[in-house]
This record gives structure tokens, C-alpha cells and sequence, in this order.
């Protein structure tokens, strides 16, 4: 509590230091025992058990064994953790305690001054020292036997300055227990965002790791088929080359045959002719060599590989109609919520 930096403010000092002497809660001077919060704060014990109790109603119905609580400071909203002492666990402040007798004592010692006390308008000489019930304004003696209240209700003025005080007190304790409550709901939705983050990061992880998945399903079949394709392509391919390689030699046979033939068919002379060996174009020879066409065919439509065909229609309808399986709970939830918009 900066009482230097009070002191040095416009008007007397001893006014000064009563501000700096003041309860946020009861706004009244600090009466004994004073409290110091961890935030070096200060507060009446009362008050600040007041506040404590509006914090946490159901403190002291939890059984022999008392545990702790907690509240906000009034002035700066510093969150205060207390034992199972409650606020009787907290220091006293001395110091503030024995300036307060201090200033008591000087005020006491004070001659009252003119002007310190508010005085009537209408009796310049007249206190304001009671307080007109009727018309709910603070006035003097006069105005109630001669003047303009004199057929109102009135009352002490202290009386009744203790009853609105002792209900502002009230408000104050009710506004600081309310303000506790709302920074609950909002601890409590600062975490239900942060769960919501954390929970839709592990879905979307969760949700990449199924699709890679099903990628790598799909990929190995893939392969496999396009080995099945390669292995069958390999076996016609080499059926189709052996072909070519026995017709091959079925046409060299013929070729030299044929240009054997045409040889002999050049000699004029019939010594010649006969000369040569027309063994070699002997017609089990021809014969032989007129089967080529007769070798082993492929069937018609041979080279095609529609067996191989795959369709994926079906499955990429599937992929399309995916979505998220709904939860028994969101169900129970959503009829919940339209119950009480029925209601």
C-alpha cells in the first residue's frame, strides 16, 4: 500500500491516508483484525470471510475434516488459495492495524471544524443529522419541525446510514461472488475450447491414418493385379515367339529348297539335269516342306486381355458416401437439447 503517493495528493494529509485506510468491501476504515492477501492487499477479516463464504457457499458443511478454498482479491481479482483455516489462516497487518489507531486517535484529538459536517441549505447553521424516510433525502432538525419535511417520516441518519451500508456491503459481497462464478464458467470454456482443439487435431490424425491405410490397400492390390497382367503377358509372348521361330525355319527349309528347284530348272542339258541330286527335290521333300502352313496357330482374339479388366465403380460410389458413423451419445445429446426446446 503506497501511503507516500496518498499523502502527496491534493487536500490535507490526514484526508489523504483515511482513502488509503479504506475497505474496498465495507468502504469503511479497516476494523481489527486486518488480513494481507498474498496480492499485499488488504481487507477486514469479516470482510474478507464474507467474501470467502459468497466464493464458497458449502465450505462449512463439508464434515469434520475442513480443506481449503479460494477467492479473488476485490481490488485486483488475484485468485487467493487458503488452507483448511479458511481465512483465519491468513496474516494480520500489523502495521496497517496500528496506523488505523493512530489515525483514530489524532482525529479524536482534532477539534471539529466548520465545514466538515454537511449543513443544511435551508438553515445554513443547522447539521444535516437525520434523514426524511418519506422523500428518501438526508436533511436537518429544522427543515423536520418548521420546514418542508415537517409532515415526512424520518429516522437517524446514522440508523439509516448503516442499513444502506450494511446492503451495499451485501450487493458488493453478492457482485464479487458473482464475478467468481462467471470467471468459472469462463475457466470452464477456455477449456472446453482447448479440448475441442485437441480432440479435432486427433481426429483429423486419426482420420489421415485410416485413409493412408486404405491407400496402401489399395496399392498393394494394384501391384498385384499389374503382376498377374505382366505374368500373362510374359507367357503369350513367349508362345507367340516360338511360334515365330518355328516359322522362321519352315520358311528358310522352303527358301533353299525353292532355290535348289530353280537351279536345276536352269540346265539345258538332260545329262546335267540328271546329274544333280534329285534327291533333294524328291516330292517327300516338297511335301515336307508344303506343311509350314500347317504349323500350330494362335486362336483368334488371342493377344486380348479383357480378362483382365477390373471395375471400380462400385467401389468409388462407396468412397463417395463415406461419412462419420453418428455417436449414440451425440443422438442422446441432440434429443436432449430438443426436449428442452419442446419444454
Amino acid at each position: 500500500m503506497d501511503f507516500q503517493a496518498g499523502i502527496l495528493r491534493d487536500g490535507s494529509p490526514m484526508e489523504n491516508l483515511e482513502k488509503q485506510l479504506i475497505c474496498p468491501i465495507c468502504l469503511e476504515m479497516f476494523s481489527k483484525p486486518v488480513v494481507i492477501l498474498p496480492c499485499q492487499h488488504n481487507l477486514c477479516r469479516k470482510c474478507a470471510n464474507d467474501v470467502f463464504q459468497a466464493a464458497n457457499p458449502y465450505w462449512q458443511s463439508r464434515g469434520s475434516v475442513i480443506s481449503g478454498g479460494r477467492f479473488r482479491c476485490p481490488s485486483c481479482r488475484h485468485e487467493v488459495l487458503l488452507d483448511r483455516h479458511g481465512v483465519y489462516g491468513l496474516q494480520r497487518n500489523l502495521l496497517v492495524e496500528n496506523i488505523i489507531d493512530i489515525y483514530k486517535q489524532e482525529c479524536s484529538s482534532r477539534p471539529l471544524k466548520k465545514g466538515e459536517h454537511p449543513m443544511c441549505k435551508e438553515h445554513e447553521d443547522e447539521r444535516i443529522n437525520i434523514y426524511c424516510v418519506t422523500c428518501e433525502v438526508p436533511t436537518c432538525s429544522m427543515c423536520k419541525v418548521f420546514g418542508a419535511h415537517k409532515d415526512c417520516e424520518v429516522a437517524p441518519l446514522q440508523n439509516v446510514f448503516q442499513g444502506q451500508k450494511t446492503e451495499l456491503n451485501n450487493c458488493i459481497s453478492m457482485l464479487v461472488a458473482g464475478n467468481d462464478r462467471i470467471q468459472t464458467i469462463i475457466s470452464q470454456l477456455e477449456d472446453s475450447c482447448r479440448n475441442t482443439e485437441e480432440n479435432s487435431e486427433a481426429a483429423k490424425r486419426e482420420l489421415c491414418a485410416r485413409f493412408d491405410a486404405l491407400a496402401e490397400v489399395l496399392e498393394e492390390k494394384k501391384s498385384e493385379l499389374l503382376q498377374r497382367i505382366t505374368r500373362e503377358q510374359g507367357d503369350k509372348t513367349s508362345f507367340i515367339q516360338g511360334l515365330i521361330c518355328q516359322y522362321k525355319e519352315q520358311l528358310e527349309k522352303s527358301s533353299r529348297l525353292v532355290e535348289t528347284a530353280i537351279q536345276a530348272m536352269e540346265e539345258t542339258g538332260g545329262a546335267a539335269f540328271l546329274m544333280r541330286d534329285i534327291a533333294v527335290l524328291s516330292l517327300p521333300r516338297i511335301v515336307e516342306a508344303s506343311k509350314g502352313g500347317r504349323l500350330e496357330k494362335i486362336e483368334h482374339g488371342y493377344e486380348n486381355m479383357d480378362a483382365f479388366s477390373v471395375s471400380l465403380d462400385h467401389l468409388a460410389e462407396a468412397v463417395r458416401t463415406l461419412d462419420f458413423d453418428p455417436a449414440e451419445e451425440d443422438e442422446e445429446y441432440f434429443d436432449g437439447e430438443e426436449e428442452e426446446v419442446e419444454e
